[in-house]
C-alpha cells in the first residue's frame, strides 16, 4: 500500500529537498507539501501544496483529514538566529506548533513522524569535541530550548501514547538548491555564491569558529533512512546525533581557494559568534551508525567541489 506522506515546513533549506526526494521515490500524486507561504521553487510547481500555519488547529485537522496522511516530516520552525529576534514567537511556533501536529499525527492514525532537532540543544558546559550522544544539555538560545524540550517530548509521546516519533540532531546544513533561514550555520552557504559572485566575503563568525556541518544531501539521505527503517531497531526516542564534517571558515577558505585562488575573506564577527561559542565542535554519532547504519559521504573537500560546480551551474548560470 502506497505512503501518503505530509511535510510541514516543506519551502524551508531542508524541506525543499526532501519534498524533491519523496516525489521521486513516492510520485508527486503521494507528497503532501504545506508551509505558511509556497515557494516559488520548480519542485512545488505540479505537486499538491497546501497553505498551512502549524498555530492553526482548524486548517490542520482539514488537512490531515483530507489527506489522511500515514507518514508526516513536521519541519517547520523558527531557527537559531531568527528565533533569538523574536524568541517569544520562537517558543510559540516550535513548541505549540510540535504539540498541533503530534497530537493531530494521534488523532488520525499515522503511522510514523519525523521531528528534526539540531546541535542547538547542546549549551556552553557541553563537552565540545566528540560531543557525546548522551551528555550535559544546557542550551543557551531560544531554539536550543525549543529543541531540548521537544526532543523531551518526541520520548513523552512514544512512552505515553505509542506515537513512533524518529528525530537526529542536524548540524550546520550545506545545500545549494535553496538559500538558508536563518541558522548560525549559514555563513556555510553563503560563502560559496559570494566567492562566485565577487570573490570576496565577509564572515559573521571569527575564522577559528569550528564548527559541525554536513551536506544537504547526506542530511535528507539521513533524514529518510531513519525514517524508513524499522520500528525495532530505532533505539533512542529523543533523537539522534549525527555526523558529517567538522570545520572552520579558516578551513573552508583555504578549500575554495584551491578552485578560486583569488577569493579572499574578512570577518566581522556579531551576535550569530556568541550562539557560535556555544555549540560543539565535533559530534559523537557512534549510536546512529550502530542502530540505522548511518554514514556521511561528504569530506569538506568534496562538499567544497559540489557547491561551486552546482552554484556555477544552476543559480549563476541560469542568470
Amino acid at each position: 500500500m502506497a505512503e501518503t506522506i505530509l511535510v510541514l515546513g516543506a519551502c524551508g533549506q531542508v524541506g525543499t529537498e526532501l519534498i524533491e526526494n519523496l516525489q521521486n521515490i513516492h510520485g508527486e500524486g503521494n507528497v503532501i507539501s504545506s508551509d505558511i507561504r509556497k515557494s516559488d521553487h520548480p519542485v512545488f510547481a505540479n505537486g499538491i501544496f497546501e497553505t498551512l500555519d502549524v498555530l492553526d488547529k482548524k486548517k490542520i485537522a482539514e488537512v490531515f483529514a483530507k489527506y489522511k496522511p500515514t507518514v508526516v516530516y513536521h519541519l517547520a520552525a523558527l531557527l537559531s538566529a531568527t528565533a533569538e529576534a523574536n524568541p517569544k514567537f520562537g517558543w510559540e511556533l516550535n513548541m505549540d506548533g510540535t504539540f498541533n501536529i503530534f497530537d493531530a499525527c494521534l488523532e488520525y492514525g499515522v503511522k510514523r513522524i519525523f521531528w528534526p532537532s539540531s546541535i542547538a540543544v547542546f549549551g556552553p558546559t557541553t563537552p565540545r569535541v566528540n560531543t557525546p550522544q548522551s551528555t550535559i544539555l544546557e542550551p543557551s538560545t531560544v531554539y536550543g530550548i525549543t529543541k531540548l524540550a521537544g526532543e523531551r517530548y518526541c520520548e513523552y509521546y512514544y512512552n505515553r501514547y505509542g506515537l513512533d516519533v524518529r528525530s537526529i540532531r542536524y548540524p550546520g546544513l550545506i545545500g545549494w538548491k535553496s538559500l538558508p533561514g536563518g541558522g548560525t550555520t549559514d555563513y556555510a552557504v553563503d560563502i560559496f555564491h559570494q566567492a562566485l559572485k565577487t570573490s570576496t566575503y565577509e564572515c559573521f563568525l571569527s575564522g577559528d569558529t569550528t564548527l559541525p556541518m554536513m551536506h544537504m544531501e547526506d542530511a535528507v539521505r539521513a533524514t529518510l533512512e531513519i525514517v524508513e527503517a524499522p520500528s525495532n531497531i530505532i533505539q533512542i526516542r529523543s533523537s539522534y546525533n549525527i555526523a558529517g564534517v567538522s570545520f572552520n571558515p579558516e578551513e573552508l577558505t583555504a578549500e575554495i581557494k584551491k578552485h578560486i585562488p583569488d577569493f579572499t575573506i574578512t570577518y566581522q564577527p556579531d551576535h550569530r559568534q556568541k550562539i557560535a561559542n556555544s555549540w560543539p565542535q565535533s559530534i559523537d554519532d557512534s549510536k546512529a551508525r550502530a542502530d540505522w547504519n548511518w554514514s556521511e559521504k561528504y569530506n569538506l573537500e568534496k562538499l567544497t567541489s559540489n557547491m561551486l560546480e552546482n552554484i556555477k551551474a544552476t543559480v549563476l548560470g541560469a542568470k
